[in-house]
């Protein structure tokens, strides 16, 4: 026990001497156990959240809807601005690989500042799930969703309290530009039916999702490879989280519209004497409707 006390101590000096002085004192970043406690209860809501609602009526949450996502689609693209300007508009910063730049200097702490605030989005898009929760749009709090929702704020806790910035900006500058995306769609479809004819292009939010992942899986095997100073440890790991996802959103995307598409296909061609009774709610059929994506 002495030397598993031993160990742990070493690893927790070791942790405090390498975190970045200019975010580790910051809300949520100067201890993990508010922001992994967090996502704990997040998970317990997950668990007990649908039993607690069996015998309720889903909540009428539409006057909170249309703010939420009207304040998540400036934060994301404020958040995407802050990126765009310090480092792809930043000559003396390397789109192929950039370590992190520690110093006080007025773009660097910049950097590390939109990191932080990219932290926190993921931290306020837990409410995501509470909302389809408490609706009862239980059918939309799939594996996928929960595994994202989930992973993405202990994750970048440890980008925020340790690699702010450098290589760290590629996958949240392109993930805060489809949540831009993402919840521009959800704020129209919170308005109302009358714009719902309009939101025919949901399926190509997933495609720029796959998309998404698959470039920061190439782009962070080239960073590898130049090995620029930013930490391949960390890198690895993203490949390995971004295969996760291109394998989730694959299977997602094949289940929602590759394989229904067949289904209504073969539909078509059984004549409509000949088709069983379908009742308007069909709870194992996934709705592709815009409204049903809608928190």
């Amino acid at each position: 026990m002495a030397a598993i006390a031993e160990r742990l101590t070493a690893f927790h000096e070791w942790a405090e001497s390498t975190s970045d002085p200019r975010t580790k004192d910051l809300p949520f970043i100067s201890s993990p156990f508010l922001t992994y406690g967090l996502v704990l209860l997040y998970l317990l809501f997950v668990w007990q959240g649908p039993k607690f609602m069996a015998n309720r009526k889903p909540f009428d949450l539409r006057w909170f809807m249309t703010p939420y996502n009207g304040v998540l689609v400036a934060w994301n693209g404020y958040i995407f601005y802050e990126f765009l300007m310090t480092t792809f508009m930043n000559p003396g910063f390397s789109l192929v690989c950039q370590p992190v730049d520690y110093s006080q200097e007025q773009t660097a702490t910049r950097l590390a500042w939109a990191c932080y605030l990219f932290f926190l989005s993921k931290l306020v898009e837990l409410l995501d799930t509470v909302v389809f929760i408490l609706r009862k749009k239980t059918g939309q709090v799939s594996f996928l969703h929960v595994y994202h929702h989930a992973t993405m704020p202990m994750l970048w806790f440890i980008g925020v309290r340790w690699i702010p910035g450098g290589e760290s900006y590629f996958s949240a500058t392109l993930n805060s530009f489809i949540h831009v995306a993402m919840y521009t769609y959800y704020l129209l479809a919170a308005v109302g039916p009358r714009l719902h004819p309009y939101l025919w292009w949901k399926r190509y939010l997933t495609t720029l999702q796959l998309i998404q992942f698959l470039a920061i899986i190439v782009h962070t095997s080239v960073a590898i490879y130049v090995s620029c100073g930013f930490p391949n440890e960390y890198s690895a790991a993203l490949i390995l989280y971004g295969i996760s996802h291109i394998l989730l959103f694959g299977n997602f995307y094949n289940e929602t519209y590759v394989d229904e598409k067949k289904k209504r296909g073969r539909r078509s061609e059984v004549p409509a004497a000949a088709r069983p009774e379908q009742t308007r709610y069909n709870l194992r059929r996934r709705s592709t409707q815009p409204g049903a994506y809608a928190q």
